[in-house]
């Protein structure tokens, strides 16, 4: 129940920053944090993977600033996905790391750490209202104050749901599912009247699902993981109960995106996240499941689905903090993400965007459908996965979770093994 962030609009592959050992912690090397002064300077500009598609809009975006700003000049860099984290690694290690950098949580913590990211909180806080709250707050650090990068374009997924399989089960096909104990019950009574034929759900529990659970992920300080708790227990154990009533499709241990997709699409599967473009695809290729489509949030015991978020970061060491403040506000303020989103398929993360008739009118089209249930459920949604969650942690979450829903370990093992491998890993990172 998950999107891989490598679907995640433009910003391509999922990556992990390696550790920033070389960078000590920052030293006094650099500019300042004040950025009251005059706007003014050469600074650079580095994106992920967006000059191909989007080249004139960016060029739009400079030319206005410049102009908005006489005697700036941005110079625009932009890397490929591949290798990404590890150019943005070199760099920090190098002192060459650009003066506005895109980033994503995960990348920016330890970029924080090494004190290469400037403390917004404290250089540009009187722009934190312009923003969504839990936007805004995807870019803080555990275990650190201060929040290090501009929220940018914002990503989620509704739910699909096949509504006529709902049905045959003698479930409400217009009340589906909203919180996991519903989930779960329903899941159960589909299962039980199809005889196993049928399974509501694809996919194994992640991280972001323990966090839509109500599980404390890690504890205040960031130094260590908490999913294990009694919580995360019962969640996990749920689930072996789907698993073995076969409400959870067999082959989710090893399910992709793309096969759960197929499994949804075959009618063997009940519910599946997705987008617009897989509207298109059951109108084509699945006409009976598309007259029977079902749109609904995420599943959610908090009140908050996930969020995926995409940010801005000023390096701490540029030489022109007021110009550089400036930009990353620019480039995130409501008027270029409105325009931005007008071109794909991503949200603004700037307050008020939201409600625009673009993401609340409907027009009879599958793709303004799917827009407007998203932006609806991302005015309050929070970025669950920590942002010291690795690529490596995941891994290990989800070959523990494959070890309890099997029988081999007992949920609490699981999870228990789970988390002491991510503390190892953090540490290691760390």
């Amino acid at each position: 129940m998950r999107i891989s962030r490598r679907a995640f609009a433009a910003a391509a592959a999922a990556v992990v920053l390696m550790p920033l050992s070389a960078c000590g912690s920052g030293g006094d090397d650099g500019g300042s944090t004040d950025a009251s002064g005059k706007v003014e300077g050469d600074i650079t500009f580095q994106t992920w993977n967006l000059r191909a598609n989007f080249k004139p809009y960016f060029e739009g975006v400079i030319s206005g600033f410049e102009k908005q700003y006489p005697g700036t000049h941005v110079k625009w860099i932009d890397q490929p996905a591949e290798g990404y984290a590890d150019k943005i690694s070199a760099d920090a290690a190098g002192g060459t790391l650009p003066d506005v950098v895109n980033v994503s949580p995960d990348l920016v913590a330890p970029l924080a750490k090494a004190g290469l990211a400037l403390d917004l909180d404290k250089s540009a806080a009187k722009y934190r209202s312009e923003y969504l709250p839990g936007a805004w707050a995807s870019h803080e650090i555990p275990g650190m104050t201060g929040t290090y990068a501009f929220p940018w374009y914002l990503n989620t997924g509704p739910l699909f749901y096949n509504k006529s399989l709902f049905q045959q089960a003698g479930l409400d096909a217009d009340q589906p599912p909203k919180t996991y104990d519903e989930l779960f019950a329903q899941a159960l009574q589909l299962a039980k009247k199809t005889d196993g034929k049928v399974a509501t759900l694809a996919n194994v529990p992640t991280v972001e699902d323990f966090g839509r659970y109500g599980v404390e992920l890690m504890n205040k300080a960031g130094t260590a993981f908490a999913f294990n708790d009694a919580k995360g227990i019962e969640l996990l154990t749920k689930y072996k109960e789907l698993y073995d009533a076969k409400a959870l499709d067999p082959q989710a241990l090893t399910a992709t995106p793309e096969s759960s997709g197929k499994k949804f699409l075959t009618g063997a599967v009940a519910m599946n996240p997705g987008s617009a473009l897989d509207l298109d695809n059951f109108k084509k290729q699945a006409p009976t499941l598309y007259k029977n489509i079902g749109i609904t949030d995420q599943i959610t015991s908090t009140g908050h689905v996930n969020m995926y978020v995409m940010g801005v970061m000023v390096n701490s060491k540029t030489k022109h903090t007021p110009a550089a403040v400036a930009f990353a506000h620019y480039v995130t303020d409501a008027q270029q993400q409105m325009s931005f989103a007008k071109k794909v398929a991503i949200f603004p993360s700037t307050a008020g965007s939201l409600d625009d008739p673009y993401f609340t009118k409907e027009d009879g089209t599958d793709e303004t459908r799917v827009r407007i249930a998203a932006a609806k459920s991302l005015k309050n949604a929070v970025n669950y996965t920590p942002v010291l969650f690795s690529e490596q942690m995941k891994t290990a979450l989800r070959n523990e979770v494959a070890k309890a829903l099997q029988g081999k370990e007992s949920p609490k093992a699981a999870l228990d093994n789970a988390v002491k491998a991510c503390d190892t890993l953090l540490q290691q990172e760390g």
